[in-house]
């Protein structure tokens, strides 16, 4: 009998614990002689929900890849009138609004990538379309028809050399096959079994694959393209249509879908012969959705889709790997002390500090330990609407209101507050970025009246306040930073006149100011964003009419990468005006603590990214 060695090419080794494991690691075998066990690494299948899109729909489609990826068109409610042509693009962590399409229409073939996508065909309501668009990753362009109206077709492929197979025309169930060479349609071998609505197909132009469908009834024949003609390969083991799916011709996938009589959670991989059921289901059963998976089965993204009456916005990754994948998400944190807003914060998820705030006005400091909240040292001039930055053992709060705006400037030694060099503007509602040594603090309200709107870029080098020559580009208060002091964003807050609310991002180099992507919606008062200039995030906060009633609160959290926004996932309150806090190094653990809700409140909400986790196997005879 062979040896492992002879079989693998290397020895099975010792090791009193487990090594540090990575991709290098599968396949390997080991001992691990501290707990007698046999172990090894072995690759995986596994599904993970991610953040939601924007708008819910089914019956559109989508393109692209993992980490970039675009989805459009399809219904966002019941009957035609709801149909759209929003796109909305996924940067792997989550989705922000892209170019609309010129029409509007549902069950379509889409296919392609984030920068060079294509939509052909579908229906608008009254009639089956021919229209054909381009998108480039800003907007949609109309050009050369396809030669049939069709709808619930099948496109795969790339924007210059796609695949247009099967749809519901004349006859219903089409055989018919075109090419699309980035300018002209061409056709081609029709396939053997008409249908429609079949998995989104996988593959190249000359390296095809199309499986399930309708045809009626819903099968499970496959088929396979060469460029010109089509071969059956392996059927499905589950009969089903409206499939999520794409990879290639010899790694595919195909996920969800519809039997005729349920939605469906299943997933199968497809090896160029034969396809098998995978492990990993769906955690939410639904067809009729998007998929980016344009390379093999190992990676993929599916997202909105129907089930049962509703409009899904979900979105699910797919990911053979030997690492296991928890979703980004927000979890409750230990409850404050004394509810209050307009509270000031610092350090980081495990060790945070509460500084000051209302109603009543409050010098109260609460330092959180990453379960729970306790009463320190209170500031020596109680405050609310404050800027503050640092750690929770060396910390810096400055501005607020005492009533007034003020320019009082206290420091956190992790024991008690002392008095150090005022700001040289009295400010209240600014915001600051940075340490307690190197600092900015950013607009605000200031004199002579209680509201008026200031730009004023003062900087801390850890003694003196002094101002910067570059002031913020536009009047600014209740707007929200994160960063450090020569590499900052500042986003959102209102604009005069009075509740204004804005949308406007602006980056900070450690002299000047330049504008960037501007935030989702317009919105004030959101938690302090945590992380840097490539890679921060903020959450909550209002958006209120221009009259100052009927303020809308958020749960929603965005993710900010350099020069675009995106979503993530919301917070389970909605709220403003609390304490954000994270670290300067990444977006990947922070926290969001009090706030207005309805009233003020105490709850902690605490952020992880998404993380990956290599694990072993113990190996067992049977």
């Amino acid at each position: 009998m062979a040896t492992y060695e002879e079989i693998y090419g290397k020895r099975v080794k010792d090791f009193d614990s487990d090594p540090t494991l990575d991709s290098s690691y599968e396949g390997q075998v080991w001992y691990n002689s501290g707990s007698g066990t046999l172990k090894s690494v072995v690759a995986f299948d596994s599904w993970v929900s991610s953040t939601s899109m924007n708008t819910g729909r089914n019956a559109g489609g989508g393109g692209g890849t993992t980490t970039a990826t675009f989805h459009s068109f399809g219904l966002t409610g019941p009957g035609s009138p709801n149909k759209t042509g929003i796109t909305e693009e996924y940067n792997g962590s989550g989705w922000s609004t892209g170019g609309t399409a010129n029409t509007a229409r549902y069950n379509l073939g889409v296919t392609g990538l984030l920068t060079a996508g294509l939509a052909a065909g579908g229906i608008d309501g009254a009639s089956n379309q021919t229209l054909v668009e381009e998108y480039n990753g800003t907007s949609w362009s109309e050009v050369n028809d396809m030669p049939a109206a069709m709808r619930q077709n099948n496109l795969f492929g790339i924007q210059t050399a796609a695949v247009q197979a099967g749809g519901n025309g004349v006859p219903n169930f089409l055989t018919t096959c075109t090419l699309y060479d980035g300018t002209n349609w061409t056709s081609t071998g029709a396939l053997t079994t008409g249908r429609n609505s079949a998995a989104q197909g996988a593959g190249t132009q000359t390296a095809g694959l199309l499986s399930g469908g309708n045809f009626p009834p819903v099968g499970t024949a496959t088929e396979e393209f060469n460029g010109s003609t089509w071969s059956t390969g392996g059927a499905l083991n589950t009969a089903r249509y409206g499939m999520f799916g794409g990879g290639s011709q010899t790694s595919a996938i195909a996920a969800g879908g519809y039997n005729g009589s349920a939605t469906t959670n299943t997933t199968e991989l497809y090896d160029g012969s034969s396809w098998s059921t995978s492990p990993a289901t769906l955690a939410t059963a639904r067809y009729g959705g998007g998929s980016s998976c344009n390379t093999s089965s190992n990676s993929g993204l599916i997202a909105h889709g129907g089930f049962g009456p509703s409009y899904s916005a979900l979105t699910e990754e797919f990911n053979k790997s030997i690492n296991t994948f928890t979703a980004a998400a927000w979890a409750s944190g230990g409850s404050g002390n004394t509810a209050r807003y307009g509270v000031g914060g610092a350090g980081i998820q495990t060790a945070a500090l509460a500084i000051g705030g209302e109603s009543p006005r409050t010098g109260k400091t609460e330092a959180y330990n990453g379960t729970s909240w306790s009463e320190v040292n209170d500031l020596n001039t109680a405050r609310n609407q404050l800027a503050s930055v640092g750690t929770q053992t060396a910390a810096l709060a400055f501005g607020g209101e005492v009533p007034g705006p003020s320019a009082v400037n206290e420091s956190w030694d992790g024991t008690s507050w002392s008095e150090v060099n005022d700001l040289n503007n009295s400010i209240r509602d600014s915001r600051g970025f940075g340490n307690q040594t190197a600092a900015v603090n950013v607009a605000g309200f200031g004199p002579p009246g209680s509201s008026t709107y200031k730009t004023a870029t003062e900087t801390w080098d850890g003694t003196n306040w002094s101002n910067a020559p570059n002031s913020l580009p536009t009047a600014t208060s209740q707007h929200r930073a994160f960063g450090t002091s020569t590499a900052g964003v500042v986003c959102g807050g209102l604009n005069p006149p009075y509740f204004t609310d804005t949308a406007a991002t602006y980056e900070w180099n450690g002299s000047s100011w330049t504008t960037s992507g501007n935030l989702s919606e317009a919105k004030a008062q959101m938690y302090d964003g945590m992380g840097t200039q490539t890679d921060g995030l903020i959450s909550g906060g209002m958006s209120a009419s221009p009259d100052g009633s009927s303020p809308v609160k958020f749960t929603t959290t965005e993710g900010y990468d350099g020069t675009s926004w995106s979503t993530r996932p919301n917070m389970a309150l909605a709220r403003q005006s609390g304490s954000g806090l994270g670290t300067n190094s990444s977006a990947s653990a922070g926290l969001a603590a009090f706030g207005y809700s309805t009233t003020a409140v105490t709850n902690t909400e605490e952020f992880t990214g998404v993380t990956e986790t290599a694990t072993a196997s113990t190996l067992t005879t049977s």
